[in-house]
């Protein structure tokens, strides 16, 4: 079946891709719309995969025809809450140094352009370069070049004020042989009291005839119950939320159910349980066997002791695909692995021995851009008719390098990525390949880290979903999306990035802010309107920024680490932060490594996995005084199962604090297991956990 999917859910100016899934490269889909707001005047292009940019509030319905079937997608669009901004900039702002070329227009890119070049540019306004925009609360960055290389740039950062997204849990049950699903509506923190809007699934025989609706409650007889129906429900204040999902199956029986068949509710778009609970090592591949030592998949299988010996639960390998870079991610073969690195059963060996290790394997799924030495690339450019569609294409009057690009047109990209083009998602052949990239590997590993997620489209994404939950519900999907999105939260991945948390870190590390800022961090996940259940991804390190160490210092460091595996979330350790590597993608120290902070980690991934309080999803300020020491370089909070409770306390500085906390805890800290108590205050280097008691 080639239905294109579940409801979704936009605002109004947004555009929805809409495509029929499981494609055949040579099927012909034609869309029409069939139904539209009395205010609209929004049409469909031609072609199999298709664009709704929505221009007023209320429900579209797009129907595709495509070999014999005819299939309606649901689109419902709600008003779009934005406030027009200025960015501006100066000369100085660039750090200017004399060898800088001014001009009276500058490039502009960020999020609200999917940091494309060449779509914005900022005018002359006296000393400034100055380019408005309209977008939704939040704080929003733009960066500035004179050319494409963007090798000097300045950015400019502008808030937004306004409501955060609301958010909505389902549950279900059956009650007296009906179905019953409740849902629980939560405001932002900035927002007023949400409702609630159901929705069904047009894949499913429900009709919606049989269903009543009566504020938060649906209700489904049950001899009305198909074998399977899917509901979603969004909670809308000022702004709506990201969809939650129930899907219902029924099994045998009849009439109602009370009668021979089982009925089971599940939650679709919840995280696999070993998630929430892992420690991440993220593992640059070919930095990670040392100076001298060629990195191959035998070369890291034999250090994979010491990967074993950190106590993680999960190793995310940059990409071991073919490809012409040190780092990988410009793809060259998507289903085969680098020579250099070995063999596809060599790299299954790696697989297997990480598995007995009891250690989980994520792959980083490079799916926006190839290479432009990849060969469907080189045949695009060079007019081969069956690659046409293969690839993004811009007007040349977009393109702002300085390469002579053959033809007309220039190969759509992001930032200054000459070198790797975007994928045609709107290519029939595009999407059937790239399903293809991802069933060759899903079921070698545990699951995927998905490489600028944010660039590939919504629809695509929760097609992948499906596809390989359908056979592994345990199947991980960790997105890179920069800046954060909750609308990647909604059917699409399990796991993301927390860029604010991040940044936070550096901030606290830096001395650009106080230690209690991390609160705020972990608070803009509702704010932004995360669901309850959504897993993040807390580092402090990856492979594209620089280091924490060279940034902050070890003793910032140190506490930093602390907070990633002391608060909730799932912890990732980038493969040399733990031994002191300062580079951002430099050789492993293995023999000149730092064995002190090495053990440092040890002992922290231990004590979370030990400590269940550690895991558990809440965080509560703790009251403290600073008696020596920067105030503002010390932070304690509170961490509770409903069993047990610890209290967490980080200093960011160099030497120690001493710590009056306003609750009764243990003198002994957890983490390293001797007294820390002295004169009625804690003694704090960088991190210590104890238990809550009197001393």
């Amino acid at each position: 079946m080639h239905h294109p999917g579940p409801p979704r859910f936009a605002t109004v100016g947004e555009s929805v891709e809409l495509a029929p899934r499981r494609p055949d490269p040579d099927m012909a889909a034609e869309w029409r719309l069939v139904e539209r707001p009395a205010a609209s005047t929004a049409t469909l292009g031609d072609g199999s995969v298709c664009h709704l940019e929505p221009d007023a509030t209320g429900v579209y319905r797009a129907a595709v025809s495509t070999a014999g079937e005819t299939h309606e997608q649901v689109v419902r669009a709600f008003p779009s809450v934005t406030e027009t901004v200025r960015f501006s900039v100066t000369a100085d702002d660039f750090g200017r140094d004399g060898t800088l070329t001014v001009a009276d227009r500058a490039v502009v890119i960020g999020r609200f352009n999917d940091f494309t070049m060449g779509t914005h540019w900022a005018e002359r306004d006296g000393d400034e370069w100055v380019i408005e925009a309209d977008l939704p609360p939040g704080t929003h960055h733009a960066t500035f070049s004179f050319d494409g290389s963007f090798d000097a740039t300045a950015t400019d950062e502008v808030t937004v004020e306004g409501p955060g997204r609301p958010r909505v849990e389902l549950t279900g049950e059956t009650a007296d042989g009906d179905l019953v699903v409740s849902a629980d509506a939560r405001a932002a923190p900035s927002g007023s009291a949400p409702g609630v809007e159901f929705h069904l699934d047009g894949r499913d025989a429900l009709a919606e005839s049989a269903v009543t609706i009566d504020g938060d409650e649906l209700r489904v007889p049950g001899e009305a119950l198909p074998e399977t129906a899917r509901i979603h429900a969004v909670a809308v204040a000022e702004r709506h939320s990201v969809a939650d999902t129930l899907v219902v199956e029924r099994d045998g029986g009849s009439g109602d159910m009370d009668g021979d068949g089982t009925v089971t509710v599940s939650r679709p778009a919840d995280p696999p349980a070993w998630a929430a609970d892992a420690t991440i090592y993220e593992m640059f591949v070919r930095s990670f066997t040392g100076e001298t030592v060629d990195a191959t998949f035998e070369a890291i299988e034999r250090r994979v002791p010491y990967i074993e010996s950190l106590g993680v639960d999960a190793v995310w390998l940059t990409p071991v695909q073919a490809s012409p870079t040190h780092h990988g991610y410009h793809i060259t073969d998507f289903f085969d692995t680098a020579a250099d690195l070995g063999t596809r059963a060599e790299f299954e060996s790696l697989v297997e021995r990480l598995h007995d290790a009891g250690i989980q394997v994520v792959f980083d799924l490079v799916i926006n851009h190839s290479s432009r030495d990849h060969p469907a690339f080189q045949l695009h450019r060079a007019g081969v008719p069956e690659y046409a569609d293969h690839y993004e294409r811009v007007p040349a009057s977009q393109d702002v390098s300085d390469i002579d690009w053959a033809g007309a047109d220039a190969p759509g990209r992001y930032f200054n990525w000459t070198r790797i083009p975007n994928l045609n998602y709107d290519s029939l052949a595009v999407r059937r390949w790239m399903l293809d990239v991802v069933d060759e590997w899903r079921d070698v590993v545990d699951g995927f880290r998905c490489d600028v997620a944010w660039g590939v489209s919504h629809g695509f994404w929760k097609e992948v979903r499906e596809r390989v939950k359908a056979d592994d519900p345990e199947f991980l999907l960790l997105d890179e999306t920069v800046p954060r999105d909750a609308a990647f939260a909604e059917n699409e991945f399990d796991l993301h990035y927390d860029t604010d948390l991040f940044e936070a870190l550096r901030d606290i590390g830096t001395g650009g802010a106080p230690a209690s800022s991390l609160f705020e961090a972990l608070d803009e996940s509702v704010e932004r309107g995360y669901p309850d259940r959504a897993g993040h991804m807390r580092y402090v390190d990856n492979h594209d920024e620089g280091r924490y160490l060279a940034a902050c210092g070890a003793a910032s460091l140190r506490a930093a680490v602390g907070a990633t595996l002391t608060l909730p979330g799932t912890p990732m350790i980038y493969a040399g932060q733990e031994r002191g590597v300062e580079r951002q993608r430099g050789t492993m120290r293995w023999h000149d490594g730092d064995n002190a902070l090495t053990d440092f980690h040890r002992r922290l991934v231990a004590l979370r996995a030990d400590q269940a309080p550690l895991r558990a999803p809440e965080v509560r300020p703790v009251s403290h005084a600073v008696e020596t020491g920067e105030t503002e370089a010390v932070v304690a909070y509170e961490r509770s199962d409903g069993d047990e409770t610890l209290v967490v306390v980080l200093h960011f500085d160099d030497g120690t604090a001493k710590v009056s906390l306003e609750p009764p805890v243990g003198d002994t800290d957890l983490l390293g297991g001797d007294s820390v108590a002295s004169d009625g205050t804690i003694q704090v280097d960088d991190v210590v956990v104890l238990p809550t008691g009197s001393r």
